[in-house]
């Protein structure tokens, strides 16, 4: 199994690059960052624990998952870089295919690509997007992206996209780049990831992870989907044996870690990748 760790970034703490370095170093897999472009000060949206209040202030002090992620590559070799999750439809598609690709195109083709479909529908509305269009906006942003990332002459027609044959280049080096949806894992979520996307991300507080999988390859089947698709645990706490023994399903645990000063986050990295045996 893997295992990567994601950082909820913002402009205190640990650097971003410092941070994937070290998390390299230590032999882990993937490093995550989050995105939010903008938090609005009246809110009609519930934040996913059901409260009306924002459990942290990093909401409003996220960093650019793109450019966060590009100071990473530039210290890094191996490790892959990703997003936990990344909200497609704030930005231009066509701008975002051209950064996502050339961050892919630097970076050696380490980019994998966690999506989410936007909690925050205030958020979203300000970027142009109905909170009941969501799934349909994305589901045309990740078609029309990787239209742009594959085809040599790219085109495509939607509701929220729309653009005539067009080149668009680098390519990214891995073609068509992973794409993992972070939602809950509901028949409706499950159903539109295996017609979708590569892959699942749990939430942090999901819970019947195996049942959940299992009903996502039978999607998967359903789509007539070759092989399976990939499955990454978000680990938001302790895990007990038996969380453990139902994550074993997954590819991948992805570990957060504390956004405080270096030196403590380290010293918390150090433990971790001792607990999980991992090795440079």
């Amino acid at each position: 199994m893997r295992h990567g760790i994601v950082l909820f970034t913002s402009d205190r703490g640990i650097t971003p690059a410092e941070l994937a370095t070290a998390a390299e170093e230590r032999g882990f897999d993937t490093f995550y960052v989050p995105e939010h472009t903008h938090i609005p000060v009246r809110r009609d949206a519930l934040h996913p624990t059901g409260g009306t209040e924002l459990p942290d202030d990093r909401y409003l002090r996220t960093l650019d998952p793109w450019v966060t992620l590009g100071t990473c590559a530039a210290v890094t070799s191996r490790i892959g870089l990703s997003t936990a999750v990344a909200l497609p439809v704030e930005s231009d598609p066509i701008t975002l295919a051209k950064s996502i690709a050339t961050l892919d195109h630097l970076s050696g083709g380490r980019v994998s690509l966690g999506v989410g479909f936007g909690w925050n529908t205030d958020e979203l509305a300000d970027h142009g997007i109905p909170g009941d269009r969501k799934r349909t906006a994305l589901k045309e942003y990740l078609e029309a992206m990787r239209a742009l990332w594959t085809e040599e002459e790219a085109a495509y027609d939607g509701e929220f996209v729309a653009f005539g044959p067009s080149w668009a280049y680098p390519k990214p080096p891995q073609g068509r780049i992973p794409t993992i949806v972070g939602a809950g894992g509901g028949p409706k979520t499950l159903r539109w990831i295996a017609c979708n996307a590569e892959g699942w991300m749990s939430t942090p507080t999901e819970s019947g992870i195996g049942d959940k999988v299992k009903a996502l390859q039978d999607e998967w089947e359903s789509a007539g989907r070759a092989g399976k698709p990939e499955v990454r645990v978000l680990v938001a706490k302790k895990p007990t044996p038996e969380d453990l023994a139902e994550w074993s399903v997954a590819d991948e645990l992805i570990w957060g870690v504390p956004d405080t000063e270096p030196a403590g986050v380290l010293t918390y990295l150090d433990k971790l990748a001792g607990r999980l045996g991992l090795a440079a």
